[in-house]
């Protein structure tokens, strides 16, 4: 159904009742799951405003599988009512009666019904949302078939260390439009991908966000991005994302291998300051690479070095590797207009960014 479509028939709706269309009209979402569910995903800029908590969720489950409904529903509302409560005075007391409220649940049922009706009673021009949480995962899954082909991308590609995504960075610096998909996942997209201290969304809420970035994006405009495998870490591009991606117009970075090792020397300086973490991440080679090559790259970590490690692995896994795939998987690699550059310092990344929009159609 589209947008248009589900904003018309919104009029028909009960009072009090909202579509997806119409959430950017208010001015607060709020979701009312529990926070494992917000946790996964959520809407964008939603506040997670649990009715029922996690444990109090799963109690209220148990009571209406084992015992009865009626005994659940008395448990559920007791509880319900005492979270909205501490809601409303720990959140809420400041809002002025002009302020609009969309409240949320699994698919718009008794939890976001019942956190609405008490914002209603209060004076709030409260809504819940239509469906709830599950249309807008509809939502999402439509449009992300929808939007990328509207897009005219120009794909970045070069060997591992071109610094290709810091070259995305500094073209937006520049103001130019880019989608950026490693840091939306999280994640380098490499064995050693893996960000500190930081874990990668639920695939959920990475294409939530992922809407939300294509959806903030010009069509009449240029649109940069990195050429990336079906998966980042653990997870998956849209399929209608990656087709249109790997459809697109290239451009590839071309920089002498002593230059790419002294990127990721810099840009992965925390595992280079973590070694027994660089041995377990390289033990996922095994199978790709020798257990003679694993174990000398082992000792290279432990002698400290890595600059020797990292141009072995540039020439013996990474660049063979890479090669591969953008042949097989990108229609513009081998006809990509290429940029040359001696060094991937920021200086040169941004020398670059300019002359790359100073060619762009």
């Amino acid at each position: 159904m589209s947008q248009e479509i589900e904003y018309l028939m919104s009029e028909k709706l009960p009072k009090g009742v909202a579509t997806i269309a119409q959430v950017a009209e208010f001015d607060t979402v709020i979701d009312a799951r529990a926070p494992g569910e917000f946790a996964e995903d959520h809407l964008p800029g939603a506040l997670s405003m649990p009715v029922l908590n996690d444990e109090e969720r799963a109690r209220v489950g148990t009571l209406y599988k084992q015992v009865s409904v009626f005994e659940a529903k008395k448990l559920g509302a007791a509880l319900v009512s005492k979270n909205i409560a501490r809601h409303i005075e720990e959140h809420l007391l400041d809002k002025p009666k002009s302020w609009r409220p969309l409240v949320y649940c699994w698919r718009g049922g008794q939890r976001s019904g019942a956190f609405t009706h008490i914002l209603r009673e209060i004076g709030w021009d409260a809504h819940r949302v239509q469906g709830g949480y599950k249309r807008w995962r509809q939502h999402v899954i439509e449009q992300l078939q929808l939007l990328p082909p509207q897009y005219k991308f120009r794909v970045v590609t070069g060997a591992t260390g071109s610094g290709k995504s810091r070259l995305l960075e500094a073209l937006a610096a520049q103001g130019a439009q880019v989608l950026h998909l490693e840091q939306l996942a999280a994640h380098k997209g490499s064995v050693l991908g893996n960000l500190p201290g930081q874990a990668q969304p639920a695939q959920k809420g990475f294409e939530s966000q992922l809407l939300a970035a294509l959806s903030a994006l010009d069509p009449a405009r240029e649109v940069f991005v990195e050429a990336e495998s079906r998966k980042i870490g653990r997870l998956q591009l849209p399929d209608a994302v990656l087709g249109a991606i790997r459809s697109a117009t290239g451009l590839r970075i071309e920089a002498p291998l002593q230059a790419r090792v002294e990127f990721l020397l810099r840009d992965y300086d925390y595992a280079v300051a973590d070694p027994s973490w660089l041995i377990e991440r390289l033990g996922h080679l095994k199978g790709l690479q020798s257990n003679e090559t694993l174990a000398r790259w082992s000792d290279m970590i432990a002698t400290g070095d890595f600059a020797a490690l990292v141009e072995e692995l540039l020439t013996l896994h990474y660049d063979p590797l890479y090669q591969r795939s953008q042949t097989s998987n990108y229609d513009s690699f081998d006809a990509a207009t290429r940029y040359a550059t001696d060094t991937l310092d920021s200086g040169s990344l941004n020398a670059l960014a300019k002359d790359i929009l100073a060619t762009s159609v």
